[in-house]
């Protein structure tokens, strides 16, 4: 809002009475108004002074309250979840190697929450539904010219620890390229089941689908991007979605449409849950709390998207589904990448999957990395549109330098665009935010 203050007393009502006076009564008259109006002068200054401090401050304290908020929310909502999960072996030797990996990451966590909290470019917990966690985060770029593409991300958390900031990182590098980032959060279990998750989700897409152009985001240029169980609850909302534009018949409200994508990202996702529920169990996520995240046997069926698109009454669905590229380490054992590793299929029988169906799909590995490296830590490229291993070293977010996986998620985002993949080329490496050491002793203890 613009505020001015008009500090110039007005004369006009003194003007005629000035032609009666005489002329030194005139002058005593015209000396008096003019203190007044050098007082008043002073006056507006510290007035407009204050006017020009006042949004900062209010800002840096909206901020620290912010700051404050999230804070209360992560730890009341962990609390609620320990009193759920009750104490374990795995869960606190678990809970133990998570609290050490964070520490051993801080000082790059530090940097990021200070740019998330503090940045002019971050527009925090924009509301898009009527549930407490219908939230999204913005991270806009500095240039705002021509219209900019939009990837949605919708963060992992093991469908218990998801959260919106998780993507501050990505956001913030995506945003660097002048692409806009729209972080999803969702209700988290105990808080909702699946069905909330994809609901959540497919309504943040919805709200950003329809608002975009109000942020500076091109309609044309949408992408969908999701990890880990982000990528699983991301692909259920597009196949859903999907399913309903295939039926009209049925006269479902359709608020977004799967057409408006340009193309949908998946890392470290897991797409068919029937298969990793003793694998889960094995690691601590255990199998009547996975079962109640769920909605129980059925849910598992029904949210697994590899099983889904088997079923031969929605292949017109499936048609509608935006190009799918499919990322994971081969040395995933939070959710392994195909058969070779554990004996489960996960991104690999999907990227199958798809293909049998009919959609457009392709799947890229990381030769030796874990579930984490792709988003937080090393990784070495992998490329596979049938599995063929082409490794070579790449560095990560955290780690700064070239980032294979973000370049290629940039490359495609920027397809087309001449001046901006012009820019890219030139792009400065990115700055170190973890000493190597530091990365390399969290890799160890990583708990992922």
């Amino acid at each position: 809002m613009n505020l001015e203050v008009d500090a110039k007393p007005s004369l006009l009502s003194s003007s005629d009475k000035l032609f009666t006076h005489s002329l030194t009564d005139a002058t005593k008259h015209h000396h008096h108004h003019h203190q007044r109006r050098r007082r008043c002068s002073s006056s507006s200054s510290s007035a407009d002074a204050k006017l020009r401090d006042a949004p900062t401050r209010l800002n840096r304290a909206q901020s620290i309250s912010h700051a404050a908020a999230e804070t209360y929310l992560v730890t009341r909502l962990s609390f609620i979840l320990l009193r759920y999960l009750g104490v374990g072996y795995r869960w606190i030797t678990r809970l133990i190697a998570l609290g050490c990996y964070a520490l051993l990451l801080m000082p790059g966590f530090l940097q990021v929450a200070y740019y998330y909290f503090f940045s002019s470019q971050v527009r925090r917990s924009v509301v898009y539904g009527d549930q407490p966690r219908n939230r999204l985060d913005l991270f806009l770029p500095a240039n705002s010219g021509e219209p900019k593409p939009v990837v949605i991300f919708v963060t992992g958390g093991a469908w218990i620890i998801g959260y919106k900031a998780w993507g501050s990182l990505l956001g913030q590098q995506l945003a660097e390229r002048d692409i806009i980032v729209a972080c999803i959060d969702y209700r988290n279990f105990p808080q909702g089941t699946i069905g909330d998750m994809v609901e959540d989700t497919s309504q943040g897409i919805s709200f950003v689908c329809n608002h975009l152009t109000e942020y500076g985001g091109d309609p044309n240029r949408i992408y969908l991007m999701g990890q880990s169980a982000g990528a699983h609850i991301s692909a259920c909302a597009l196949l859903e979605q999907a399913i309903k534009e295939s039926e009209p018949e049925k006269g479902e409200s359709i608020t977004w449409s799967v057409s408006q994508l340009k193309a949908y990202f998946g890392l470290s996702g897991g797409y068919n849950l029937p298969n990793l529920v003793d694998h889960f169990n094995n690691r601590g996520l255990y199998r009547s709390i996975f079962l109640s995240i769920m909605e129980g046997e059925q849910g598992l069926q029904r949210f697994s998207p590899e099983v889904q698109i088997q079923d031969k009454s929605i292949r017109d669905a499936v048609s509608r589904l935006p190009p799918i590229t499919l990322f994971h380490g081969t040395s995933d054992y939070s959710i392994p990448s195909d058969a070779r590793y554990l004996l489960i299929f996960c991104s690999k029988t999907f990227v199958d999957a798809l293909q049998r169906a009919g959609a457009q799909a392709k799947l890229v590995l990381y030769e030796g990395k874990t579930h984490t490296d792709l988003f937080l830590q090393q990784g070495g490229l992998v490329l596979q549109s049938n599995p063929q291993l082409f490794g070579h070293s790449m560095q990560d977010p955290l780690r700064g330098g070239k980032d294979e996986l973000f370049d290629h998620l940039v490359s495609v985002i920027h397809a087309g665009d001449k001046e901006a993949l012009d820019k890219d080329a030139m792009a400065p490496p990115r700055r170190r935010l973890v000493p190597e050491f530091l990365l390399k002793l969290a890799r160890k203890i990583s708990p992922f």
